[in-house]
């Protein structure tokens, strides 16, 4: 049983170095204040980073690491010198049951491949998957996966990623029946692969799970706000994801062109200003920060590798939420109540 009060960080992980995570966790235990954390990295280095926030030194402790994964380095040999990076060790504590999550914004090759090696699939879970919240139009944003775990799947599969997405929406969304599609080339019921018709015949028949199975959506819906979880492969997923991603960053630099084109461009910027101070936020990826590796026994967050102080905190917010709310115990009641209305 793990300790619910404890987040384990790999504080080395990140483009933007200790610093920033720090900072990021200092911020995190301001609105998480019965939270404590596992930091995990060169002890020396750590202590003094916390000289800038003792807010953070009274609610943490400090786990060496000797080594890192490089940014670059290979699962494999990640892999094999796990026990003793901190990326690997921080995910040993939650297998230990010291921590209750563990968070990292290092190698996503290596923090995937560490993870399923170590804390190992639920039962009833075939492939864990990669989700994140993604922004849209609507009230709230949406929860997508797998966004890149899996490239291939199978009926099952979507099946089982639409049952631990509903549970995550529930947690993260503060939802009580999230409405769940599954990404498609059209939203006709005669649409799609084999395995996608199979999943939503599955999931169409599956009435007492906590979700609403609204059919199929089409990539150029994802944003609109109409569901709350989005089910795919991981290729598909991954695609939809970098796809997303360049559109927001082409959406933002043409709006920066245009409004330093001329002198009355520069003034119509100035009047418009909290507008596009609203689109910034909304698509500040910062604000969305922190994917969850879903259907192991344990929960591991991937945060962007560039992600600032507040993105950083925004993982951890996600990862303190997902362990209150012990978000595998809801995902292992779904998938038996899944099974018995299949059988």
């Amino acid at each position: 049983m793990s300790d619910s009060s404890w987040i384990a960080v790999d504080a080395m992980g990140g483009d933007e170095g200790l610093a920033v995570m720090l900072a990021g966790v200092a911020r995190a235990r301001r609105r998480h204040e019965g939270m404590r954390f596992l930091l995990v990295g060169d002890e020396d280095a750590i202590r003094a980073g916390l000289a800038a926030h003792p807010n953070l030194t009274q609610a943490s402790e400090i786990v060496h690491a000797p080594e890192v994964v490089d940014s670059g380095e290979a699962a494999g040999r990640a892999l094999r010198r796990a026990k003793i990076t901190s990326m690997g060790i921080a995910i040993d504590l939650v297998k230990q049951g010291r921590a209750g999550a563990a968070v990292s914004s290092g190698n996503t090759g290596a923090l995937m491949a560490m993870a399923k090696l170590s804390l190992r699939t639920m039962p009833g879970i075939d492939r864990p998957a990669l989700a994140a919240l993604l922004p849209t139009l609507g009230d709230n944003d949406v929860v997508m996966l797998d966004l890149g775990a899996n490239a291939e799947c199978d009926a099952n599969n979507l099946i089982q990623f639409a049952v631990m997405g509903a549970a995550y929406a529930r947690v993260t969304l503060d939802l009580d029946a999230p409405r769940v599609a599954l990404l498609n080339i059209g939203s006709e019921d005669q649409k799609g692969t084999d395995s996608i018709r199979d999943a939503a015949a599955a999931l169409r028949a599956a009435g007492h799970l906590p979700m609403r199975f609204e059919g199929f959506v089409e990539g150029d819906r994802l944003s609109r706000g109409h569901h709350d979880v989005i089910v795919c492969d991981g290729f598909s997923g991954n695609i939809a994801l970098k796809t997303a991603e360049g559109t927001a960053r082409f959406v933002a630099d043409l709006l920066r062109r245009a409004f330093s084109s001329s002198v009355r461009s520069k003034i119509g910027f100035l009047i418009s200003r909290p507008a596009t101070q609203l689109l910034r936020d909304h698509l500040d990826p910062n604000n969305h920060n922190g994917a969850v590796f879903l259907g192991l026994n344990g929960l591991v967050v991937k945060s962007h590798g560039s992600a600032n102080e507040l993105g950083v905190a925004t993982a951890i917010h996600h990862a303190a939420k997902m362990v209150k709310a012990d978000l595998a115990r809801r995902i292992a009641d779904d998938l038996g109540n899944f099974a018995r209305d299949a059988a």
